[in-house]
């Protein structure tokens, strides 16, 4: 599926990222199309730290993130905030199994999505065999990054929590040995279950040892990916 700044300023609502309203805006139902195939969806913009859902809300759509960082998170009892993951550009999140969303949602970044309705959905499923096998694949998308967050989270260490994390990032963007962070440092930290102190003490730990370099505040170099990957071997 491809949606671009390109396809919103054909309706007349583009507007530089840096000028938008703390609120959400949208863009009037377009077809968009997934691998081939039509779906309906609304594209919305939001800025960062914008409510997309909360946990609890009625899950009667779904969303693919087109640009940006999407989070989806739970707030304990005690205030702490868990995060469950990170979605980028391409992936689907907000698809629930029962009527109600499990988790909150909220921009990291200036992001753009696609919002679709699940009313009629499992009919179009079961009538075409693209959309279920786009849908399945979106599916083990979402296992496999829940299955990595769960082993990341086992780690005993938090260099080996930070290194893996560095690393999964670096694959989800390309394989390259730079990584940009759209995320803070208290993004990454209820991310892996540490405290913020933590994240920074750690980072500036394997900056010291040359296992990655920091050029600026939301950009990791992964000066030695052997070193980082022995973390964890």
């Amino acid at each position: 599926m491809s949606v671009s700044l390109s396809v919103a300023a054909k309706h007349g609502h583009v507007a530089p990222l840096a000028a938008l309203s703390p609120a959400p805006w949208t863009i009037p139902a377009l077809p968009v199309e997934p691998d081939g195939f039509e779906l309906t969806g609304v594209v919305m913009h939001f800025a960062p730290d914008r409510q997309i859902y909360a946990e609890g809300d009625e899950a009667r759509s779904f969303y693919k993130v087109v640009s940006g960082v999407v989070r989806t998170c739970r707030f304990l009892n005690d205030g702490h905030r868990q995060i469950d993951a990170f979605h980028m550009a391409g992936e689907v999140f907000g698809f629930e199994a029962g009527a109600d969303h499990r988790m909150s949602a909220e921009a990291v970044s200036e992001c753009m999505v696609v919002v679709y309705r699940r009313r009629g959905l499992e009919q179009m499923v079961s009538q075409d065999d693209r959309l279920s096998r786009w849908f399945f694949s979106h599916a083990m998308t979402s296992l496999a990054l829940a299955r990595e967050h769960s082993l990341l989270l086992g780690r005993a260490s938090a260099a080996q929590k930070i290194s893996a994390f560095l690393l999964e990032l670096a694959d989800r963007q390309g394989g390259e040995s730079t990584v940009d962070l759209a995320m803070s440092r208290q993004d990454i930290a209820d991310y892996l279950g540490l405290t913020i102190e933590t994240v920074s003490r750690t980072v500036s730990q394997l900056e010291r040892e040359g296992t990655i370099a920091l050029p600026s505040a939301r950009r990791v170099v992964l000066k030695d990916r052997r070193g980082l990957m022995a973390l964890n071997s």
